[in-house]
């Protein structure tokens, strides 16, 4: 399926909870100077403003980091990257996680950004083609293609829309594989938390597979409209990296506060 547009959803609670945590990550791992690679399996269009119509129709961006903005401060990861963005592209413009790592990468650092709908590819190139190498095609395709990646240290996001059912049965392999091939790779999956469960029989399978050093992070909050299934978000880590633990708890007393 090809209809899912991050637009309608941006800046929502999930992705609060995911770009810190995906900041904080890539921020510590910048702090030693060899070089690493970002990959991403589907990445939007990356830039994102949230006076469009499609956002405020759904008011899910001003009931999401319009309230938790102050959550952060501005020395933290999310913040210097979200001011980054703003900077460039206006005070309404949102980041999504391509162009939230793009501000924290270094030079010498790579990215391999996936995209398999056409409209959102061509926004992705436009404004990430410079920095990224951009593949139009399957992202967990791509991620078994390029890892063990060129710098071998480094990050990959899957975060797919679960448009597809198929998607949490197909998400266990796919992890198992690139993790055996790719064995010091943080690898990081994000999932919804819906009314029906439908993510857990997911994470059982892959905590039945012993990956190491995995950080489990989950959040709830409100339904953003009556009848939306989606009461919450998690983040699967595996590799997670030093000090990520401590910033989940932090996130965590902030959404229980909600």
């Amino acid at each position: 399926m090809l209809s899912y547009q991050h637009i309608y959803h941006a800046g929502n609670l999930a992705d609060v909870q995911k770009h810190a945590l995906l900041c904080a990550m890539l921020d510590y791992m910048g702090q030693k100077p060899k070089a690493m690679t970002y990959a991403e399996t589907h990445s939007g269009r990356g830039l994102y403003h949230l006076d469009a119509a499609e956002a405020v129709k759904t008011g899910e961006a001003a009931a999401g980091i319009g309230i938790a903005e102050d959550w952060f401060a501005a020395d933290h990861p999310f913040r210097r990257a979200l001011e980054g963005v703003r900077a460039v592209h206006g005070s309404e413009a949102y980041g999504g996680s391509p162009m939230l790592a793009a501000q924290l990468l270094r030079e010498d650092d790579r990215m391999q950004l996936a995209e398999l709908h056409p409209q959102e590819y061509a926004g992705l190139e436009a404004v990430l083609g410079w920095r990224a190498k951009v593949h139009q095609r399957d992202g967990y395709e791509m991620a078994q293609a390029v890892c063990p990646p060129e710098p071998r240290r480094g990050l990959l996001l899957i975060d797919p829309s679960y448009e597809v059912k198929t998607e949490y049965s197909r998400i266990p392999g796919q992890i198992a594989k690139l993790h055996r091939k790719w064995n010091v790779g943080v690898i990081a999956l994000w999932y919804p938390i819906l009314t029906d469960g439908q993510h857990k029989p997911m994470l059982a399978a892959l905590e039945d597979q012993n990956l190491p050093k995995v950080l489990r992070h989950e959040v709830r909050f409100p339904p953003a409209r009556e009848g939306h299934r989606m009461v919450g978000s998690g983040m699967f880590v595996v590799n997670a990296p030093y000090g990520l633990e401590d910033e989940a708890k932090r996130l965590g007393k902030l959404f229980s506060a909600l």
